[in-house]
């Protein structure tokens, strides 16, 4: 190893712990509220996961609080987040930890990788930072900032991660590894970003073969953006100043959250047409009127929802049963949904 890759960690944590940002997570070396809080990040904005961060550990202050939940309440604690799949890992995880390792979070790699939710990033996140372990670890950030260091100009691939893992091995100090890991994802967050990066700011520039090169922006190559457009009506029926929602199937997309009913707009329909399609093939039920109520945008990783709402009169009452419900505006908040349809939601409470 150079000297340069020497140096290379001591400038990096001198600076990260001059200039950090206070972040509630980085407050605590629990790792369980770390381990909360790395989940959170996944596909997350930093800002948009401090409330939730907050909320989260004030409802539930350790594990044991999380395995002693229902699934629907961890559910609607997400709401908002995204990537439910994260919350279900989360209420698994919880539950075998506290079964079987004593509601302790484990100190080693291979027994956190057998856990639900704990892959690769999240393992090493936690060992590292809650138990200073030597562990690299690569997200987004931390990927690009390594790839822009060695001037790997390429598309981020799980042959890229491997090199970026060695790399990483090769320069972690010995000890304070909370430290240097989270500064790395810092550097990538606040300085190497991926557009725009402020070069001029960076404590390791000189170290930064992308930089010298003059490459840096171009440094992860881009992949082509698949972003689909789907159209989808729902049906919004009032009863007594109650509204009617159905629970979704326990397995697939956004799998047990409730949202009103509905579906795909397919090509050559209107929106109405669908809406009444939809309405019968899934509740058997003639729609009379269908008055247009709003659209809300939604987007997706992958796609864009426009969703179309319509306020219905039918010819049929809905019976409630054990997956479909009448629900007053005051009582939405028990019941976990799509971030769309929570969209949907504020709607009918600001406005009718």
């Amino acid at each position: 190893m150079t000297s340069d890759a020497k140096q290379l960690a001591p400038a990096l944590n001198a600076w990260y712990v001059k200039g950090a940002r206070d972040l509630p997570w980085r407050r605590t070396r629990d790792p369980y509220k770390i381990w909360i809080s790395e989940v959170m990040l996944q596909q997350t904005t930093v800002p948009t996961v401090i409330p939730y961060y907050k909320k989260w550990t004030q409802d539930y202050l350790t594990v044991k609080h999380v395995a002693g939940a229902s699934l629907e309440r961890i559910l609607k604690s997400w709401q908002g987040l995204g990537y439910y799949q994260r919350a279900r890992n989360i209420h698994k995880a919880a539950k075998l930890i506290v079964e079987k390792y004593s509601a302790r979070i484990p100190d080693d790699y291979e027994t956190l990788r057998t856990i639900p939710g704990f892959g690769p990033y999240t393992a090493g996140a936690v060992l590292s930072i809650a138990f200073d372990k030597r562990y690299p670890i690569v997200d987004a950030n931390i990927r690009r900032v390594v790839m822009r260091l060695l001037a790997i100009k390429k598309q981020a691939t799980a042959q890229v991660d491997k090199d970026v893992y060695a790399y990483l091995d090769k320069i972690m100090p010995k000890r304070n590894l909370r430290t240097f890991n989270q500064a790395l994802m810092e550097l990538g967050a606040l300085v190497c970003k991926n557009k725009e990066p402020l070069c001029s700011m960076c404590p390791i520039k000189d170290r930064c073969k992308a930089f010298k090169r003059g490459i840096q922006e171009l440094i992860p190559q881009r992949k082509e953006k698949l972003t689909h457009e789907i159209d989808v009506a729902v049906g919004i029926m009032e009863r007594s100043d109650k509204f009617f929602i159905q629970k979704r199937p326990p397995k697939g997309l956004l799998a047990g959250l409730w949202e009103f009913p509905g579906g795909k707009v397919k090509k050559g329909e209107t929106h109405r047409q669908a809406l009444k399609r939809e309405l019968k093939e899934e509740l058997g039920i003639t729609v009379k009127d269908a008055a247009f109520l709003t659209r809300i945008k939604h987007f997706y990783t992958k796609y864009k929802v426009n969703l179309y709402a319509y306020l219905c009169n039918t010819e049929a009452v809905l019976f409630e049963d054990r997956n479909k419900k009448w629900v007053g505006k005051g009582e939405f908040f028990r019941y976990p949904m799509p971030s769309g349809t929570a969209k949907l939601v504020k709607h009918l409470e600001d406005t009718l």
